[in-house]
């Protein structure tokens, strides 16, 4: 099954609702597939957190597989610790996390972004 984080530029109010709705099916007894989501609340929230250079620390991870922050940072071409601030952000948003060995990696298959435009 292909693994989904799911971003995206929405209010509390919206994201609440969108819980809402799952926790409803789930009482419901009604089968829902997993759902993985993270929300800011505005497009420069998002592009602070997913800046530029983390993208790319995303797409790195992605293509070479696991690895330490220091192999990470050597494959960049980056500041150790810059690679490690944002290595340390990634994990909390849940973009990538550590494995059994302590190296970084990224669980999904694929990253869905979503920015609504304004009217």
């Amino acid at each position: 099954m292909k693994r989904t984080l799911h971003i995206e530029v929405s209010t509390l109010e919206e994201s609440l609702d969108q819980f809402g709705d799952y926790l409803q099916q789930t009482i419901e007894g009604k089968t829902t597939a997993p759902y993985s989501g993270i929300g800011f609340e505005s497009i420069k929230d998002l592009f602070a957190t997913l800046s530029p250079k983390r993208l790319e620390l995303i797409e790195q991870l992605k293509r070479q597989g696991p690895m330490t922050v220091y192999a990470l940072a050597k494959k960049l071409g980056r500041d150790y610790k810059n690679v490690h601030t944002d290595v340390k952000a990634l994990e909390q948003w849940g973009v990538i996390e550590r494995d059994e060995r302590d190296c970084v990696q990224v669980p999904w298959d694929e990253i869905d972004l979503k920015i609504p435009l304004a009217a």
